[in-house]
């Protein structure tokens, strides 16, 4: 069949159940479906790649008219494409304390009503939150015999303030989702602490800008780790040029302290029981105290690169694999939050992300913090906003000075190549020395 050296097939079925209230008011709400196969065939000239919707899964003849279709495409290109080889996953799922299908959208509008309502506020001028789950079932087969199925569930919610004080507008967020079903109950806190955010950022003053040191929280560590390390580590990233760390392996480029991890295997929001290609998942240090050790890698991008391992492939339904991260964290260190405030002595304190820019090419970065404090003999004291932090990546990585034993990570969402996955991000407190802090306060 067109000389076919490889094929894999992943199919995608599931359901996607939304919610959304504006104010007190359910804008919309509902569930919708899925049915996506994406086919994969290798040929000497390289990839065909066939998106199949609504796919019924076949064998025999039917099976082989859709390889040959996929090889016709795959005949059309003009790639050397060599696979690496790779470990067969060995599935384990986490056990959902509470299956979100065992709850009426009803129930879950009325319990995402009650986190809106949480975030009411005299000074709070718009309230919005929003419900999401994903439940779906995942077959994987390839021409070796290597099969695999299973489900998984992904749900969470955002809630979002905004207040209002004499044209001044601030906002505060706060999210949670979960691998481990329903998660909704008993979440009026984090309602009640977006609008106090919100509300303490009407008196905040801008922050000023200037080289100092910097305390960063788990949530903001963890966004550099995942934007300027994460990304400069992908391997086809490498294999393109495209990252500061190429040629590295090896090198120091942070203090002993530091090590930075990305791990599918671990039961955090960008949990995979095996990646998009079939492979196991394992733990891949991608700085081993200090020094370059390992890169994530597809299958392909293994075999260009080298220097790490495969199951770092992930995909949408019905998508092509890319060589993406998933859980991405700086490990815990041994020293105290207090320990890092202490020698910090005076700075500033980074708390949370409002997103941000990096360009692994070029190894720069911009990060926007959600708010901040100042630190004043090494206690916090007056809070500000409007606070940005940015720099190169291996001159920032050198200037963590210490790390915290506290580690904590955050779900999250990541684009690339037109694709979105969940993930997560973590760190525990850093310390950094010469940050280079933007801010619009003036003296």
């Amino acid at each position: 069949m067109h000389g076919i050296s490889y094929y894999d097939l992943r199919h995608v079925t599931g359901e996607v159940t939304h919610i959304d209230i504006d104010n007190g008011v359910v804008e919309s709400a509902g569930t919708s479906f899925l049915n996506m196969a994406i086919l994969r065939v290798l040929v000497k000239s390289g990839w065909g790649v066939l998106q199949i919707d609504n796919y019924t899964p076949c064998s025999g003849r039917k099976f082989d008219e859709l390889l040959n279709r996929a090889a016709k495409l795959a005949a059309i290109t003009e790639e050397n494409v060599v696979l690496g080889e790779a470990p067969r996953g060995q599935l384990s799922v986490p056990h959902m304390k509470e299956d979100p299908r065992e709850v009426s959208i009803e129930e879950k509008s009325e319990i995402l009503a009650d986190i809106e309502k949480s975030a009411a506020d005299p000074s709070v001028v718009n309230r919005r939150a929003n419900y999401i789950e994903r439940i779906e079932q995942v077959r994987f087969s390839d021409g070796s015999g290597n099969e695999h199925f299973y489900e998984m569930s992904r749900s969470g919610f955002n809630i979002l303030a905004v207040a209002s004080r004499n044209s001044n507008v601030q906002m505060g967020y706060e999210r949670e989702h979960s691998i481990n079903g329903f998660n909704l109950r008993h979440r009026q806190d984090l309602g009640r602490k977006a609008a106090e955010i919100a509300v303490a950022l009407l008196d905040a003053t801008a922050a000023k800008g200037g080289k100092m040191r910097a305390v960063l929280d788990p949530e903001l560590a963890g966004v550099f780790a995942h934007e300027a390390v994460g990304h400069a580590s992908e391997g086809d990233l490498i294999q393109e040029g495209n990252s500061v760390l190429k040629g590295r392996t090896g090198e120091r480029i942070g203090n002993e302290n530091l090590t930075i991890v990305d791990d599918p295997g671990i039961h955090e929001f960008g949990f995979d029981p095996v990646d998009a290609e079939g492979v196991a998942v394992t733990r891949t240090e991608i700085i081993r105290r200090g020094v370059i050790n390992a890169f994530l890698h597809s299958r392909e991008s293994l075999a260009a690169v080298g220097n790490g391992v495969a199951g770092h492939a992930r995909a949408m339904p019905g998508e092509p694999p890319l060589v993406r991260m998933s859980n991405t964290f700086i490990e815990s260190g041994d020293s105290t939050t207090e320990e890092i405030f202490a020698e910090c002595k005076r700075g500033i304190f980074l708390k949370g992300s409002r997103g941000g820019q990096v360009d692994p090419g070029r190894g720069i970065f911009q990060f926007n913090a959600e708010y901040g404090y100042l630190v004043e003999d090494g206690e916090c004291t007056k809070m500000v906003r409007d606070v940005s932090l940015s720099g190169e990546i291996l001159t920032t990585l050198h200037g963590i000075l210490l790390c915290g034993n506290d580690r904590t990570m955050s779900p999250g969402y990541c684009g690339k190549g037109g694709q979105s996955v969940p993930v997560s991000d973590g760190a525990p407190h850093i310390l950094l020395n010469d940050a280079v802090v933007g801010g619009s306060g003036v003296d």
